[in-house]
């Protein structure tokens, strides 16, 4: 039910989850464990990658984007989240609302983004090795980086942005978070703009993201058909399975997100796949990336032998 209970003209309540009293801490402690487990994973990765020296090549600086997307976006996320779970009052202010949601749609759309370069990356380095060199230098990489990080930011001011300049008459969010729709929901204006722009967004985000993995991965399968190199074909399967995997969780849960705010009936599911959006991946990704990835599988392999020894 909704609520239009004033908590002052700056605060709102969140209406979060309906949790029973017994599952309440082991949920605050399962997300803990999520949260702490994907800062470790990926600020070791970036950590290691930034100190040493054999790992500063193009590769590893598009997996120190994803880690440094990861962290950002679930420390928007998790904390907030943790502390409404065991709060009997979910309050936030409509400025701390609108930076939660400006960043977490940032995260997501930086996502993509950044899924796009490495797809580009794995076919250069799959179909054209020996130009790889040439074509992904670090220069290039860091320029690609950057434009991905720019176009989020300024996709994502304009959505935010058409929100912030709606009155409000409401203020329960109807979410476990704050989010651009439960936010323009809050208004009673006519907020035909932001629809229109909100599926604009969507659908630039989502076909140039689908568009360009699917080119890519199906030129590197025709390459491998056309040359049929068993190597080749094992190298392409080794690296981009688990990129593909990565990327079709957090499309789906992109998805379901999106496709379930239009329907109030599943409340719930729509809080759980945003928050497998973004801890799925962010959890997955050093692991994989991390350990498919012979050179830095070493330099990690390394370290921990080096522990066990010491200890």
């Amino acid at each position: 039910m909704e609520s239009n209970t004033s908590f002052g003209r700056n605060v709102l309540q969140i209406q979060g989850f309906n949790i029973s009293p017994e599952f309440t801490y082991p949920l605050f402690f399962l997300l803990l464990f999520v949260y702490v487990s994907l800062l470790l994973s990926n600020i070791g990765v970036l950590v290691l990658i930034i100190i040493d020296r054999s790992l500063h090549q193009p590769m590893y600086i598009l997996f120190c984007n994803l880690s440094v997307n990861d962290v950002i976006g679930n420390t928007i996320l998790l904390p907030r989240l943790m502390t409404d779970i065991i709060s009997t009052e979910r309050l936030i202010t409509y400025n701390q609302c609108v930076a939660q949601a400006f960043y977490s749609h940032t995260f997501g759309s930086a996502s993509h983004m950044i899924l796009i370069i490495m797809a580009v990356d794995r076919y250069v380095a799959i179909c054209h090795p020996l130009r790889y060199g040439s074509v992904m230098t670090t220069r290039t990489v860091i320029w690609l980086s950057t434009s991905a990080w720019g176009v989020s930011v300024v996709l994502v001011s304009i959505l935010i942005g058409l929100t912030v300049r709606l009155s409000r008459c409401r203020s329960l969010i109807q979410n476990a978070y704050c989010d651009n729709a439960s936010l323009f929901k809050l208004s009673c204006e006519d907020v035909s703009i932001n629809n229109i722009y909100g599926l604009f967004f969507t659908v630039l985000l989502f076909s140039s993201s689908m568009g360009s993995i699917a080119v890519t991965y199906f030129r590197i399968a025709l390459i491998c058909r056309i040359k049929k190199n068993e190597e080749l074909t094992n190298k392409a399967l080794q690296t981009c399975a688990s990129h593909l995997v990565l990327y079709l969780i957090m499309l789906w849960s992109g998805f379901l997100t999106i496709i379930l705010h239009r329907f109030q009936n599943y409340p719930d599911l729509r809080k759980i796949a945003y928050i497998l959006f973004h801890v799925v991946p962010a959890n997955l990704n050093p692991i994989i990336y991390g350990m498919q990835t012979r050179l830095l599988r070493q330099k990690i392999m390394q370290i921990l032998c080096r522990k066990v020894t010491h200890s």
